[in-house]
């Protein structure tokens, strides 16, 4: 029962993923919390989520760039600009987790939800000559993203996303190079939670630092699948339902980890 619950989480975060380019993070935290709750004892239960969270967005986000890019969607321009700092913060982000309790990621996790959706539903527009910084502001805009994306399990999108929409980069090009971006968060994140749980007690079997096996199994199972299938659908949906949807979602999940 417990490996089938990560098979349908899969499916269902594959799909939002490509859908939003937000890596799948921003479902799988809440969701994995709880399952943990309800089948493992262990005084890092948020931690081993947003490890494993961010072990499984590597996977779901090949499977979604690789659909972003062939609709040619995908600005490789800005994501060699912004990958390298993405990748430090990152790295940075996923070690600093160990000092930091189980509640108060959770309620980091909800208030950067809660603004990001704000944010988004207000539908707050940028000036229209507002562009993209060059490379040192991209650097220092990629270290932040990559940094405050691990410490959650995010995986990024949530916040290149509107990162790259106000600074009038169209919002499927913003989604689909979200999703590239997500690969550096994904690694650095990944083998920042493993280095940082290494020596931490209480672990579930089949683990490896924060990163817990079974449950990233189960869901890059099913969510290589379903991830292109978001990703397509990105191409087809109004920009405006794309927005209020993802606003909406970050609202729902938010609630829920300030209420677990």
């Amino acid at each position: 029962m417990e490996f089938l619950i990560y098979i349908v989480t899969g499916a269902f975060v594959g799909f939002f993923a490509g859908l939003l380019g937000i890596g799948g993070g921003l479902i799988l935290v809440p969701v994995l919390t709880t399952v943990f709750a309800a089948y493992m004892q262990s005084d890092h239960l948020i931690h081993i989520a947003i490890g494993t969270s961010l072990a499984t967005i590597l996977v779901t986000s090949i499977a979604s760039v690789m659909a972003h890019h062939k609709h040619d969607a995908v600005r490789w321009d800005l994501f060699k600009t912004l990958a390298p700092g993405i990748f430090i913060g990152g790295l940075l982000g996923g070690w600093v987790s160990q000092f930091i309790d189980a509640s108060v990621l959770a309620k980091i996790f909800a208030v950067l939800a809660i603004l990001i959706a704000i944010k988004i539903l207000l539908d707050v527009q940028p000036s229209p000559h507002r562009e993209m910084p060059g490379t040192v502001g991209r650097s220092i805009a990629g270290a932040l993203i990559g940094s405050f994306s691990t410490l959650v399990g995010i995986g990024g999108g949530a916040l290149n996303t509107p990162y790259m929409s106000w600074h009038n980069v169209p919002i499927k090009q913003a989604i689909a190079t979200s999703s590239a971006c997500s690969l550096p968060i994904a690694v650095s994140g990944t083998l920042g939670f493993i280095i940082a749980g290494w020596g931490a007690s209480n672990l579930p079997a089949y683990s490896t630092g924060f990163v817990y096996w079974p449950a990233f199994l189960g869901i890059v199972i099913a969510s290589f699948f379903t991830a292109p299938l978001g990703a397509r659908m990105t191409h087809k949906l109004p920009v405006k339902r794309l927005k209020k949807i993802f606003g909406l979602l970050l609202i729902i999940l938010a609630i829920k980890m300030f209420w677990h």
